[in-house]
């Protein structure tokens, strides 16, 4: 059953409807709190105790009417070229100056994200990075972490031996770097696509100074070989690690429960938007999550066949021709 906070955003009920319900629960059994009857954030719960009722109401108004837009980067925001084109940063400048939010959603490590975050300009309020497929969220504005959920040492070095034994480049992230114990051409190539250094050490596990957000295996060369590791590894996986394909070159490791769409859900407790004003866009696997858990997912005209299915609305233009843009004038600037 829909709380009166989910209903108002929906503008199925008034705001006016808070008071009867608040005595509802002031005369009623129930165990939980009038927050969490009423399905309040806990910034309008502080706004409401500290303020008035009136300056609730406004807020509610405000968040009732703001959206969020999650955009993957590769094969979504960036070109072919790995570049933005003129008319998706001018639809994001006009979308960020309506009071909308932008949020980068990538699977790129957190260094790289920010650094294309900024490239954009994405350093205004409500502009966040989801990185890591999830792992840990960036707050441009205040240019803090939100939220981080690592992988456990024990799983990383795990993954490290098996990728090994199955001849893959395995690879995983410091807050700077990217960290690998062998030299080979599959990290000088990604080095070179998300422009962040790497540093080949003896032992991971051992280098590392806390816990590891993600762990990726690669392979240029045949998706196949990344789909025997899977099968291989599924019994020591399965329940301890979240993995799913980014690209038919990486699959990706990261801690249950972790993937694009917890990041959505999380976002919008977070910055009180409605679940129902959120709209999300991408093209690989790694994105059917937050397609799903948006109220509007889109798969990009270029997308992979299982996207285009999990999507409510398909593109008519790819990434390399505005395809972000026409997102976000078909339902955000509408």
């Amino acid at each position: 059953m829909m709380k009166f906070r989910e209903r108002f955003m929906m503008g199925e009920v008034p705001f006016d409807d808070i008071f009867s319900l608040t005595d509802k629960w002031n005369f009623s059994d129930e165990a939980c709190t009038l927050r969490e009857y009423l399905g309040l954030t806990a910034k309008e719960e502080d706004v409401w105790i500290s303020d008035s009722d009136d300056a609730l109401e406004e807020l509610m108004e405000k968040e009732k009417n703001t959206k969020a837009v999650f955009l993957d980067l590769d094969g979504t925001l960036f070109t072919d070229e790995k570049t933005f084109s003129a008319g998706n940063c001018q639809a994001i400048e006009e979308a960020l100056a309506a009071g909308h939010h932008i949020v980068i959603s990538t699977g790129r490590p957190l260094a790289s994200a920010i650094m294309q975050a900024k490239e954009l300009g994405f350093t205004k309020k409500g502009c966040f990075v989801i990185s890591f497929n999830g792992g840990e969220i960036y707050d441009m504005y205040r240019k803090k972490s939100i939220f981080k959920k690592p992988l456990a040492m024990p799983l990383v070095r795990r993954i490290f031996d098996e990728a090994l034994q199955c001849g893959l480049h395995c690879q995983t992230y410091s807050d700077s770097e990217i960290v690998t114990e062998h030299d080979t051409e599959e990290v000088k190539r990604y080095s070179s696509i998300v422009k962040i250094p790497y540093k080949v050490v003896p032992d991971v596990t051992a280098f590392l100074k806390s816990e590891p957000v993600k762990v990726l295996v690669v392979n240029y060369e045949n998706k196949e070989h990344l789909r025997d590791y899977l099968e291989k590894t599924a019994d020591f996986a399965d329940g301890k690690i979240n993995r799913f394909f980014s690209s038919n070159e990486y699959l990706e490791h990261v801690a249950p429960g972790i993937d694009k769409g917890s990041a959505v859900r999380f976002l919008c407790e977070y910055t009180g938007i409605p679940l129902c004003n959120t709209i999300a866009a991408g093209d690989a696997e790694n994105d059917i999550s937050m397609i799903r858990a948006a109220h509007i997912g889109c798969a990009m005209r270029n997308a992979e066949e299982e996207v285009k299915q999990a999507a409510d609305y398909i593109t008519e233009n790819d990434n390399n021709h505005d395809g972000v843009a026409e997102i976000i004038h078909k339902f955000v600037l509408k």
